[in-house]
């Protein structure tokens, strides 16, 4: 007697308007098949979502901010989690309070609206990319950079951090491969 696996092809949950990077970049993470992810990928394209992997996946754009955590938070929030930026982000992104329920978000909604979104911030990344802005000195993009990581969501933040330093992949099941299947318009190279 021979036994079949049966195989059953759920829908892929469907996110909110509009919703964070985070968001879509989770929901493709848990698809099991490279379709599914690629499915996802395509049905939440925004600008925001490709410059995101524009920045982590194409090695001729090189960041112009130092690798690693960044180094600075306020001094209120030194003593509370470990004395830096990264530390408090990921502190806050683990935090009860920052609890996602399913793909949506967080639980305290309020909090939540009241942060700014990757949306609203991507058209600054050139700031933060050799060859983006000679007219600003180092010290204020790293300041920029510190103040919209400040701003976002801690899950966006988050993310930044690693699209930073080239490390998305350290944290979701995207690779540049599916990206590029996703969307193929994108030309990679030739940034820098």
């Amino acid at each position: 007697m021979t036994t079949t696996k049966k195989t059953t092809n759920k829908p892929i949950v469907k996110l909110q308007p509009n919703p964070f990077q985070h968001e879509i970049l989770e929901l493709a993470s848990k698809q099991r098949s490279k379709a599914k992810k690629i499915e996802v990928l395509q049905e939440y394209r925004n600008p925001a979502l490709v410059s995101i992997f524009i920045m982590n996946f194409d090695e001729s754009v090189i960041s112009v901010l130092p690798s690693g955590p960044v180094p600075y938070a306020d001094v209120d929030e030194q003593t509370n989690v470990g004395g830096n930026l990264s530390d408090m982000i990921e502190s806050k992104s683990k935090s009860d309070g920052m609890k996602t329920t399913g793909y949506y978000g967080t639980e305290d909604f309020a909090e939540a609206s009241a942060k700014s979104s990757i949306r609203n911030e991507y058209q600054n990344f050139y700031l933060f990319c050799k060859g983006g802005s000679n007219a600003i000195s180092q010290v204020r993009k790293e300041t920029i950079f510190i103040n919209m990581l400040k701003g976002l969501h801690p899950l966006e933040a988050e993310l930044m951090c690693l699209v930073k330093d080239k490390k998305l992949q350290d944290k979701y099941k995207i690779t540049k491969e599916i990206v590029a299947e996703s969307y193929p318009d994108i030309v990679w190279g030739g940034r820098s």
